[in-house]
């Protein structure tokens, strides 16, 4: 890597002197593995664990509760790494996710943390476990639900996690979802109804399910079931149905008396705090620009007041013993690496762990502000603004002279943009580019009206967002109308075509990584087991079973107007893709070859929706890093070794990119 951190600057580049003397962060320090990660207590507080490399890999390590440094590795992936796990309820037992190269079939393992012997509990090909319940009333077994009687339905059965052995709790006769109790009753199912609404039935003790809550089309990305009290009697609900945002409410089962616990008029619910074992909720969060905490429960308040003085940051507490006595606490900040404490309420005294990157705390990182920009028809949308370290000098939130700027559009794009540290974010600023990250209509967290005014505007309003948040940008002088770049991921894949085929030239460059070009296949090939929501899919984006339908989306769908591209594009995808499928990527690419129209494309053999290998995470961002430079004229790091132990293929486009078919060349060679 010696070679690879040479900083060149571009003459070009609107850079003050003090970004041009900032030292450039190595790829490796964002987009490489965390030194520890997803810090966790047991739930008998006899041991604490996280997710740190092994050999360049991932995996759970597990030390005793207060001595963090005997650390040891009790899992042995070797290849794509471990990032989703939890402890059982029974004592020494881990349970963990790990699909195949991306594909997102996920097994359920489970680790006797003391042996280091590790059991898969769904060893079946081709089938996606989802874990849903883990209680501690049964602690030697969990709920989960597999779709390996049909590729559509999950099932819902009961697996010891010492054995494997599982029982069938209940067959799925058509439900895209459960609700179950901590006794692991199936309690309630949820199913759509054809006007993209859902419909909550329980069951009508004859063997059969019958109505119990109606959520209407409008509702239903904000009105879900949450849980139960401590004795099944209380249900919790995220409900927006006699509101705009939704609120906190408990129902009453045996009476059906609602009655609400929190809300806040910007933001919905976004958080809950609950009890471990009495199952009542304490706080409740709501995420508007930042996240805050209400307090429902006077017990803790004393408990998150302190928290709350002892270092800068967002407080999330990410697990707590069974007793209650000792929590995991991590602080997320936007300028720094998240930090881990484990508190004592009896001592009321939180005792520092380690951070999860150590070497961010040494490179120059920058804040991220909240912006609210209006949209042409008055909506307020809450973005998020990080500059170059010296380009703001009065400290106004504005740079000096307007800057490059790279727009990031989020996934989801039911999902929203956030407030803390984004290592994205901090790569570009550090390169010299503004970044404005948008919530445009569509996304969640801002009430339903927000939402819904995102249905059927995919290429429309939710582009329009974006293109005013350009313009903003430009106005306040903080980005050079001709040096502005479009990238994002999955959905904002989509939107950065969007942005070089329905409004060319306002875009330098566009980057889109797993993103769909054709809405019509993109929903033709959708995973099975999303069928059961199909119908949010067709009144949100478009109905590809009618011919009105794939007459709207082929309108709305990038491919139908490649010929309008006119700026540089560089596509990222993974070869295993269960949700945007290669071909999304290989339409567009092959399109444009047929009219010669220049793009580099990045494809993954063993990457899904999204590159979760680091060595290909760091592999794609420097390409997009030399890309930016040539475009936008920012700072780069040169390629280097970057490609080391990456699965990197570029089945076009090589040369499109400075540097990248030396890079290839040396690779193939290695």
């Amino acid at each position: 890597m010696g070679g690879s951190h040479m900083g060149i600057a571009r003459d070009d580049a609107a850079t003050g002197a003090d970004l041009k003397s900032t030292p450039l962060i190595p790829r490796e320090v964002l987009f490489g593995n965390p030194d520890k990660a997803m810090a966790r207590l047991s739930p008998d507080g006899k041991h604490l664990s996280y997710l740190a490399p092994v050999d360049g890999v991932l995996n759970v390590w597990v030390a005793p509760g207060d001595q963090p440094e005997k650390a040891e590795p009790v899992t042995q992936d070797k290849k794509r790494g471990i990032r989703m796990y939890s402890w059982s309820y029974t004592p020494g037992r881990l349970l963990y996710l790990q699909d195949s190269d991306g594909d997102e079939n996920y097994h359920i393992y489970s680790v006797d943390v003391e042996k280091k012997e590790t059991i898969d509990l769904t060893p079946i090909e081709g089938v996606k476990a989802q874990i849903e319940q883990v209680s501690h009333r049964s602690p030697s077994v969990i709920l989960v639900g597999l779709n390996d009687r049909d590729p559509q339905l999950h099932d819902i059965y009961r697996i010891d996690i010492l054995s494997g052995s599982k029982t069938l709790v209940e067959e799925n006769p058509g439900f895209a979802g459960y609700l179950t109790d901590d006794d692991y009753h199936v309690r309630f199912a949820m199913k759509m109804t054809p006007e993209g609404g859902q419909s909550i039935l329980k069951p009508d003790g004859k063997g059969g399910w019958e109505d119990f809550i109606e959520i209407g089309p409008k509702d239903v990305l904000t009105t879900y079931p949450m849980g139960f009290n401590k004795d099944g009697t209380v249900l919790y609900i995220s409900d927006s149905r006699d509101r705009n945002t939704s609120a906190f409410e408990a129902i009453d089962l045996n009476t059906m008396k609602e009655s609400l616990i929190a809300e806040d008029p910007r933001a919905d619910l976004s958080d809950v705090m609950t009890h471990p074992t009495e199952m009542n909720p304490q706080a409740a969060a709501f995420t508007y620009d930042r996240k805050i905490w209400k307090v429902i429960d006077p017990a803790i308040k004393g408990d998150l007041e302190y928290l709350e003085s002892v270092t800068d940051g967002d407080v999330e507490v990410v697990s707590r013993t069974l007793d209650d006595k000792q929590w995991m606490v991590a602080y997320v900040m936007d300028d720094g690496p998240i930090r881990y404490y484990r508190y004592d309420r009896g001592e009321k005294k939180a005792h520092f762990l380690f951070t999860n990157r150590d070497e961010l705390e040494k490179q120059p990182l920058v804040k991220m502000n909240p912006v609210i920009v209006k949209s042409r028809d008055g909506l307020n949308l809450v973005n998020y603004l990080s500059l170059p370290k010296g380009s703001d000098s009065d400290g106004d939130g504005f740079p000096d002279q307007p800057l490059p700027m790279v727009l990031l559009v989020h996934g989801g794009p039911w999902a929203r943009s956030e407030w803390g540290y984004d290592p994205e974010h901090q790569w570009l600023a550090n390169r010299g580019y503004a970044v404005l990250d948008v919530n445009f209509r569509g996304s969640t967290g801002f009430g339903k009206d927000f939402a819904n005014a995102g249905n059927m505007e995919w290429a429309g309003k939710m582009h329009d967002d974006l293109i005013d948040s350009v313009n903003w940008a430009v106005e306040k002088k903080i980005a050079i109308p001709e040096k502005i770049a479009i990238s994002g991921g999955s959905y904002g894949g989509y939107a950065t075509l969007v942005g070089l085929t329905f409004t060319p030239g306002v875009f330098a460059c566009g980057i889109d990584i797993v993103g769909p070009s054709n809405l019509i296949t993109l929903l033709e090939s959708i995973p099975p087991y999303w069928a059961p929501m199909i119908e949010m899919f067709t009144t949100r984006v478009g109905d590809h079973r009618t011919e009105e339908g794939k007459k709207f989306l082929t309108e709305r769908s990038p491919l139908s107007k490649v010929d309008q591209i006119e700026d540089p594009l560089l596509i990222g995808q993974g070869a295993n893709d269960p949700r945007v499928k290669q071909a999304e990527a290989d339409q567009i690419v092959n399109a444009m070859e047929e009219k010669k129209i220049p793009v580099t494309y990045v494809l993954y053999p063993d990457e899904g929706h999204g590159f979760a290998r680091p060595e290909n995470r760091i592999s794609f961002f420097a390409v997009m890093e030399a890309f930016l430079a040539e475009y936008l004229g920012g700072r780069y790091e040169a390629i280097g070794e970057d490609f080391k132990g990456s699965s990197i293929t570029v089945p076009e486009g090589k040369d499109g990119v400075p540097g990248l078919a030396a890079a290839l060349a040396a690779h193939s060679n290695e």
